[in-house]
């Protein structure tokens, strides 16, 4: 079983995403032990790009930030470093291709694997352009995580055959961003997905609230939240930690009385 599938296995995942840097590094560190210890059962790590295409502003903003403030990914993979000293549960990077490419991937990927990460999300990669990059995770034992959205319904299965770790289902059209409403039919796009693969299926893009993470949990095997949280690092910057925490615990609350 891979680490990121051990984030499945007991009951509905709450998977939380930060932009690594945003306040700063040593936040992102703070942010991370206090997310495990809210409940959380995967973390996303954004690595800041300065063209995020899949992002909405709020996540733009928040690389925008980081970046400024000097990120680097080699400052990234020295947190991640420190931090896999006292964090057990699964990480995974997004981030890309560019990012990728521009440190080299295969020395970007065994770095990866040297410093505790689990996979990679990268969302500017369509399935057939996939393989440059999986055939280098599976040599060193990654998950590249694959994504499906309401427009892709006659690639769904396609995608899922292939996928790894979990297979991320976007549930709103657009870019990252909390939505007041959802209302794609999840349901048709997992139940597809469930033909072809046996792999979790975790949701995201538009939740932020408890109510809406219960909802989607009743549908998912997880539920992935950004915006929301890095709304409230751009709120409260340095102070950020305990309000990110109760967040999470909340949401995780909310998942976890659909199990």
């Amino acid at each position: 079983m891979s680490n990121i599938s051990k984030a499945f296995s007991h009951g509905k995942a709450f998977i939380p995403f930060i932009t690594c840097g945003d306040p700063s590094l040593e936040v992102t560190k703070l942010l991370v032990s206090a997310m495990e210890q809210a409940g959380a059962d995967l973390i996303e790590l954004g690595i800041p790009f300065s063209d995020p295409t899949a992002e909405g502003p709020v996540i733009q903003e928040a690389n925008n930030r980081a970046l400024a403030g000097g990120v680097t990914t080699e400052k990234i993979f020295t947190m991640v470093r420190e931090l896999r000293e006292t964090v057990t549960l699964p990480m995974v990077f997004m981030t890309y291709a560019n990012v990728v490419f521009s440190y080299g991937a295969e020395r970007f990927i065994s770095t990866c694997k040297d410093i505790g990460i689990d996979g990679l999300i990268l969302p500017d990669i369509p399935l057939e352009e996939k393989e440059e990059f999986d055939s280098i995770c599976r040599q060193y034992g990654l998950d590249l995580v694959s994504m499906i959205a309401p427009t892709s319904y006659d690639r769904i299965q396609m995608i899922a055959k292939e996928a790894s770790g979990f297979l991320y289902c976007v549930s709103s059209l657009g870019v990252t961003g909390t939505r007041s409403k959802i209302t794609t039919d999840i349901n048709g796009m997992i139940a597809l997905a469930k033909e072809v693969t046996d792999i979790p299926c975790a949701v995201g893009f538009g939740i932020s609230t408890p109510e809406q993470a219960a909802y989607m949990a009743q549908k998912a095997d997880g539920v992935i939240v950004g915006s929301a949280i890095v709304k409230l690092c751009a709120k409260y910057g340095e102070d950020c930690v305990p309000y990110v925490k109760d967040y999470v615990s909340a949401m995780k609350r909310a998942v976890c009385e659909i199990t």
